[in-house]
């Protein structure tokens, strides 16, 4: 139930009463459902497990990372957990409003997101071929994102505002923002940290 429909009957949910009501519509999956859901978290959280597995590795081994490299799991943290959370309500809630065309912005959305953070990784040895596909890449991200807020907001001011939704959509482009802009921040200071880390690895 959302806090619309909540409204609508005639009382009023306590955040975390909403929040649990939103999470517990993952009850309602179909198998289908659990392999695409299952599918997306795997291909977010790697990234979060990536760079906080990178980052703690070499602090382990003494590197001195600059304090903006923390930001970059901590945001993919924040990232991957409000998506483990929208994603619940895209495929129970607002299955059917998605298949109007929502669905494609996600879709160009991870098209675009996904290969800047390839194209940012890609930067640290051949950073005059993936420099400029970054920020292309980056760009084009950050404007489809906007671009999905526009018909959510669209759709909250048509059938009511869920808050669950709208709070885990804004600390996904928090999360998004945070991590994207301090990874750039670290390829522009030459990557820090990185070598040191990489002659610890046991395979070269």
């Amino acid at each position: 139930m959302t806090h619309a429909n909540a409204r609508a009957q005639g009382h009023e949910f306590l955040p975390w009463r909403e929040f649990t009501a939103y999470v517990g519509n993952i009850r309602s999956f179909q198998p289908s459902d659990w392999l695409r859901y299952g599918t997306w978290m795997a291909t977010i959280f790697s990234l979060l497990f990536g760079t906080a597995g990178f980052v703690l590795f070499g602090y382990s081994h003494g590197v001195n990372w600059p304090g903006y490299v923390w930001l970059v799991p901590i945001g993919t943290f924040l990232f991957c957990s409000a998506l483990a959370i929208d994603d619940i309500g895209h495929r129970t809630l607002y299955k059917q409003e998605l298949r109007r065309g929502e669905a494609y912005i996600h879709q160009m959305i991870v098209a675009t997101a996904v290969p800047s953070v390839m194209a940012l990784c890609l930067c640290y040895l051949h950073s005059d071929t993936f420099r400029m596909p970054a920020i292309g890449l980056i760009f084009l991200s950050f404007f489809y994102s906007a671009l999905d807020e526009a018909m959510h907001w669209v759709r909250y001011l048509g059938k009511g505002i869920d808050r669950v939704e709208m709070w885990s959509h804004f600390v996904a482009i928090f999360g998004h923002v945070l991590m994207i802009s301090c990874w750039w921040q670290w390829y522009s200071a030459g990557y820090q940290g990185v070598a040191e880390t990489l002659a610890f690895l046991p395979f070269k």
